[in-house]
């Protein structure tokens, strides 16, 4: 089996069946299966189709993205893992060109890909450096924007790295990351301590620690119907699940590498952003 494509269904059918589809479309010269992880979906039918390449873990007890993502992981008998939005589509020969190019690049320990948002634009998370204090206070001023092409001022989101180029990164997003599954398990997996949000930038620094490679691979592509898988962007849940994940990472990493005074200034600026995104989410 060259691939085990593993998607978190948290009462998203209609999704989740959308993007099997898109799968089985679009790939053609490799073997694969698909493992639904139902997270404690409230509908009782996951997926309608009875194709032998879908199997559904039902019931999985709701403790976040990464712990389904782990359980999926370990039914899952494919070289590679790929871990996938029950939110997306997936574009022509994507998956196929995927397990190729890692296969010739025995050197990655994650693939990402090219993800354009449903407006065509680029969906930035799915290049992006680590939120290291420099990174974080250059895209808190918004310094990346003003200039994009600097590596300094755009380490945060990469912009420095144009879309259409296959390019070493930090991270990758959790809405598709490629793993080979034998350095998945030997990483421990994705850190359960973290709900959702974060836990794809834990794994890729792993990864990396283990001295391997995370690449963001031009050449696939996928949309990614952002905000419709699970709880909506906006919702003041998600928004705390994602504080609290760069908080995590932030101490879990960094904490220990930098004095009182940057550790202040880094929890100080995660916590006004929660707050201003709060603020936005009601207006």
């Amino acid at each position: 089996m060259d691939l085990s494509v593993i998607i978190v269904n948290y009462n998203t059918k209609d999704l989740t069946d959308q993007t099997i589809r898109a799968v089985f479309e679009t790939t053609h010269k490799i073997e694969y299966e698909i493992i639904v992880a139902d997270n404690s979906s409230r509908e009782s039918e996951v997926y309608s189709s009875n194709d032998s390449r879908v199997s559904v873990i039902k019931n999985v007890e709701n403790k976040g993205f990464g712990y389904a993502c782990n359980i999926g992981a370990k039914k899952a008998v494919g070289r590679y893992l790929l871990f996938l939005n029950s939110d997306t589509i997936m574009q022509e020969d994507t998956l196929d060109k995927c397990v190729e190019y890692m296969d010739k690049h025995i050197t990655i320990g994650c693939l990402g890909i090219r993800t354009l948002l449903k407006d065509g634009t680029l969906d930035h998370g799915c290049k992006r450096g680590f939120p290291t204090p420099i990174n974080a206070f250059c895209y808190v001023m918004k310094l990346d924007k003003l200039f994009p092409n600097n590596k300094k001022t755009g380490g945060y989101r990469m912009s420095y790295i144009d879309e259409h180029e296959t390019a070493d990164v930090d991270s990758v997003s959790g809405a598709f990351m490629m793993i080979p599954r034998n350095l998945f398990h030997k990483t421990g997996g994705f850190d359960e301590s973290i709900f959702m949000y974060g836990e794809d930038i834990d794994l890729c620094y792993r990864i990396k620690q283990r001295g391997f490679r995370v690449v963001y691979y031009a050449e696939g592509l996928m949309i990614h119907l952002k905000g419709q898988s699970g709880l909506r962007t906006k919702n003041p849940v998600v928004i705390k699940h994602f504080r609290d994940g760069i908080r995590v990472f932030y101490d879990k990493y960094y904490k220990d590498k930098y004095n009182f005074f940057v550790t202040f200034l880094m929890h100080a600026a995660i916590d006004v952003q929660y707050y201003l995104r709060l603020l936005r989410a009601r207006f």
